[in-house]
C-alpha cells in the first residue's frame, strides 16, 4: 500500500523559512520524479519544484533562488526547503510522485505566511 505524507507546514512571518518533509512508502521511491506543487485559495495548483529521479532540478520562476528541492532514496524523503518566505507563497503544498502512469499525492499540507 502507498503512502505519502507530509510534514513541516505551519505559520510563519514573512522572510522566514520552514522545511517541509514527505515521507513515503510503498514504491520504488528512488525510480520516481519528485514533485512539490501548491494550491492557494481561488487559484490552480501549480508545479512549485521538481526533482529527477537523476537529481536533476527544476523551479517555478516566482521561487527560484528561496527553494529547494532535495530526496534521500535511502530514507525514501523529499524535502522542500523554503526560504525568504513571502506573503504570497501561503498555500496547501502538494508532494507527488510519478513514473510512467503512476502518481501518487500526498494529503497536502497547509503553509502561511503572515505577519
Amino acid at each position: 500500500q502507498v503512502h505519502v505524507v507530509e510534514s513541516g507546514g505551519g505559520l510563519v512571518q514573512p522572510g522566514g523559512s520552514l522545511r517541509l518533509s514527505c515521507a513515503t512508502s510503498g514504491f520504488t521511491f528512488s525510480m520516481y520524479a519528485s514533485n512539490w506543487y501548491r494550491q492557494a485559495p481561488g487559484k490552480q495548483r501549480e508545479l512549485v519544484a521538481a526533482i529527477t529521479s537523476g537529481g536533476r532540478t527544476n523551479y517555478a520562476d516566482s521561487v527560484k533562488g528561496r527553494f529547494t528541492i532535495s530526496r534521500d532514496n535511502a530514507k525514501n524523503t523529499g524535502t522542500l526547503q523554503m526560504n525568504s518566505l513571502k506573503p504570497e507563497d501561503t498555500a496547501v503544498y502538494y508532494c507527488n510522485y510519478r513514473n510512467s502512469g503512476y502518481d501518487y499525492w500526498g494529503q497536502g499540507i497547509q503553509v502561511t505566511v503572515s505577519s
